[in-house]
Formats: C-alpha cells, sequence, structure tokens
C-alpha cells in the first residue's frame, strides 16, 4: 500500500514546480524529498516529472495524478477548516432535549444568549417528556438532555443544576383554604386533583412521595402540560401540583394561591444528562458551561 504522505509530497513538488520548495513547505530535507518521489515512482510504475535545470515538470501521467490529487486536496482543506469554524463556534449544531416546561422556565434565557454570542451554531430542541428526552438520548438524536430529577441510568451522566420546589395551588375559591391550617396528606382525598399524565417523571415523583406516606393521589383531571395545569386551576377546576417558581406571577396577582401541606413536597433540581463515554462538540460545551 503506498504511504498517503508520499501524495504529499508529490502534490507540493507538482505546485510549486521545484523539490526545494516542496522541501521547505513540508518542513523535510531535499534528500528525503527526492527519495520519496523514487518510491512513489517505482510504486506506480513510472516517471511522474521531468527534471530539467529550472525544476520539474509533470509527465502525463504525473499530470492526471496531480488533477486527482488536487482536489482530494483541496477537499481536506475545507474540511479542516470546517473543523476549525466548529472549534471556533463559527458553525456548528448542537441537538438539546428538554420538555416544554423545562424550555420556556429554564432553558429559553441561555438558548438566547448562546444564539447572541454564537449565531453561526445551530440549534435544535425537541420537546419530549424526561423519560422520551432520555431515550432519544441513547439513541444519539440529541446531544444532551435538560430533565427533571430524580432520573437514573447507568449509561447516563446526571448533573444537578437549580432546584425545584413542588407546592399545591388553587384558584380564587381556593383561597380561604389557603389562608388556613396546612392540609394532611389524607386530607387531599376531598379535592379534586389536577395532574400530569401518567409516564412523565413530575407524575412518578409525586406517586412516589404519596406512596411513601401510605396514601395514592387520585387526580380529577390528567393533562398533558404544566400551562394546561395552571389554565385549569386558574378556572377552579381543581388544585394542582406545579413548580412554585414557575407560577410566581399567578401566586403574586392572586389568580393562585398555594396551599399549605403539613408535609411539603421535598425539593427536586433540574438536570442536564449527556451519554457516559461520548465527548460533546465544542459547540455543546460551551453551552453546557453557561448552565448553572
Amino acid at each position: 500500500m503506498i504511504n498517503l504522505e508520499w501524495y504529499r509530497v508529490f502534490y507540493w513538488i507538482a505546485r510549486t514546480g521545484s523539490l526545494t520548495k516542496a522541501a521547505l513547505r513540508l518542513h523535510i530535507t531535499q534528500p528525503a524529498v527526492s527519495q520519496t518521489i523514487k518510491q512513489l515512482e517505482n510504486a506506480l510504475g513510472g516517471p511522474l516529472f521531468f527534471r530539467t535545470s529550472r525544476g520539474v515538470t509533470l509527465t502525463n501521467e504525473g499530470a492526471i495524478l496531480y488533477r486527482q490529487l488536487e482536489q482530494a486536496f483541496a477537499a481536506i482543506e475545507v474540511g479542516e477548516k470546517s473543523i476549525a469554524d466548529m472549534n471556533r463556534l463559527h458553525s456548528g449544531e448542537i441537538t438539546i432535549g428538554a420538555s416544554d416546561t423545562l424550555c420556556k422556565h429554564y432553558l429559553l434565557p441561555y438558548l438566547e444568549m448562546f444564539h447572541e454570542r454564537y449565531p453561526g451554531v445551530r440549534i435544535g430542541v425537541t420537546n419530549r417528556t424526561t423519560p422520551e428526552t432520555l431515550a432519544l438520548l441513547k439513541e444519539g438524536r440529541i446531544d444532551f438532555g435538560i430533565v427533571s430529577l430524580p432520573a437514573s441510568d447507568p449509561a447516563i451522566h446526571f448533573k444537578s443544576s437549580v432546584p425545584l420546589q413542588d407546592c399545591l395551588v388553587g384558584g380564587k375559591k381556593y383561597a380561604e383554604l389557603a389562608a388556613g391550617p396546612p392540609l394532611t396528606l389524607e386530607a387531599l382525598d376531598g379535592l379534586p386533583l389536577l395532574m400530569l399524565e401518567e409516564g412523565s417523571s413530575t407524575r412518578r415523583f409525586l406517586d412516589a412521595y404519596a406512596s411513601g406516606h401510605g396514601i395514592s393521589l387520585q387526580p380529577e383531571f390528567e393533562l398533558g402540560s404544566v400551562d394546561l395545569l395552571v389554565q385549569f386551576a386558574q378556572s377552579g377546576f381543581g388544585a394542582a401540583f406545579v413548580i412554585r417558581d414557575y407560577v410566581k406571577k399567578e401566586l403574586e396577582s392572586g389568580s393562585l394561591v398555594e396551599i399549605p401541606l403539613q408535609l411539603p413536597l421535598p425539593s427536586r433540581h433540574i438536570g442536564i444528562a449527556t451519554l457516559r463515554g461520548v465527548p460533546l462538540s465544542s459547540a455543546g460545551k460551551t453551552f453546557l458551561d453557561m448552565l448553572p
């Protein structure tokens, strides 16, 4: 098999028309250049250059080889430039998986900041639940995921980010209940509960919390998003478990009130999920460095 470095030597001799200039360009000695060309000509079965007092001229065979190598090395240069541009974040792409809620309340400001700093990098966001996001990550369809913890998978590394605090809220008709003594978990049986559909990490977290205290939560409505939970709660359909920080405006305006619990739900965290053993691109690493 012909050493690819031989072709590089041939290319620079043909391009510069001189063994001496090729040697300077390649940072090797002229005798090494001469020896390399002899090896290449022997391997290909014929001369590639006419030697003259002024330098070298391509034979017909050499000219054919040079035209092909010129395209090949041009393609290599384009590839090298593309990689350099990606490493300098002039181009590239990152794909992120996150739920609608995490995208809206956590991810969006960092997406805006990153896009402003690195407009040449394309960003794709796939909106899925935490379990679906983890599945996409393992399939290689996203670079990393923003998920609700707790979550576990031996193939995935989870880094805790900002804390989350769940609370129970209701519309204005629950104002008296909100001002009264904290509710026991058993008292939740008397409330029409609004909860996310089964399968979401938040629903599993709430069900596990209730089960750990010997009760089962029976929702009146099961909805597909936190935004719907908030809207239904504001409309008086029942009480909903939501993240306190995500309904600050509603609590401050009085369209929602927080119903205190004797046993407040434990805090949890947003998590950044990456696949173990799979390196991130420069763009992906830079974006993750921006996240808290």
